[in-house]
């Protein structure tokens, strides 16, 4: 009997993916998707991965998501903004963050919608996005797969860094960018093509690339060897309900549909 699991839980197991051989980082997750797959990461296959509490702590088991009804998170060491900015600052961390739109060159925008000057959608201010994204690893994930999200052009405002020129002042030496994986509702994509380009590198299952590309605002190359995205196993399921409680994985995506598409 074949398992059953949600598209949200395929995509955690995916994004889990993306701290595969990553080393000894400061590991952080931007949302409940990306947050349960650093948690599994760690439960499975990364346990050399360093978690907070989200407050001042390390912790060596991922505090689960939710209400924490008497949960006490397992303290293994301090973790104040100050050692998190060292860890920042000198490479060692890797986020997967949650942008509402990027662009063909991995610009990632959370600030707003429109013209800075007069947004149509006033959003969070680019906050951590500029330092973070020249100095340490960061993967992204956007749970709706659209031309809204996968824009045409470049993105309303730059608020992390990608692999264009154009923003960066004259005469001043630009910094390494480093873009792990994006996960999306529909695939797994990276930007290791020529030149940075953008390619879809896994399926999940039932879509197409002709699928992926019809969303997609700006043209996408199929990496040499696609694959299927992975289906969550019976173990990895049992650590992400132990993460998510309450089922929080299953408000993310919309509509909560089942990780196998319906013939």
């Amino acid at each position: 009997m074949t398992t059953q699991f949600s598209l949200a839980e395929l995509v955690i197991v995916s994004a889990a993916e993306a701290f595969r051989g990553g080393g000894e980082v400061l590991a952080t997750g931007i949302g409940p998707l990306p947050r349960i797959a650093v948690g599994l990461a760690k439960l499975t296959f990364a346990p050399e991965l360093c978690m907070t509490d989200g407050e001042a702590y390390l912790v060596e088991e991922p505090v689960p998501l939710g209400p924490r009804n008497g949960y006490q998170p397992k303290y293994s060491g301090w973790m104040p903004y100050g050692r998190v900015f060292d860890s920042v600052w000198s490479g060692k961390r890797h986020a997967m963050v949650t942008p509402v739109q990027v662009d063909r060159w991995g610009q990632g925008n959370i600030a707003a919608l429109g013209d800075l000057k007069k947004p149509k959608v006033q959003m969070l201010g680019v906050r951590g996005f500029p330092g973070n994204s020249v100095s340490h690893k960061n993967s992204m994930f956007l749970p709706a797969h659209t031309k809204r999200a996968f824009i045409e052009g470049e993105v309303d405002v730059v608020a992390s860094v990608g692999f264009s020129d154009k923003r960066w002042p004259e005469g001043v030496k630009k910094l390494p960018v480093d873009i792990g994986v994006v996960v999306t509702n529909l695939c797994v994509m990276d930007f290791n093509g020529p030149d940075h380009a953008a390619r879809v590198i896994a399926l999940h299952p039932g879509v197409t690339f002709e699928e992926v590309q019809a969303e997609t605002g700006f043209p996408l190359l199929r990496a040499e060897s696609v694959k299927t995205s992975a289906a969550p196993t019976e173990e990895q399921l049992a650590i992400i309900r132990k993460l998510d409680p309450t089922s929080i994985r299953a408000t993310v995506i919309k509509g909560n549909p089942p990780g196998l598409r319906a013939a």
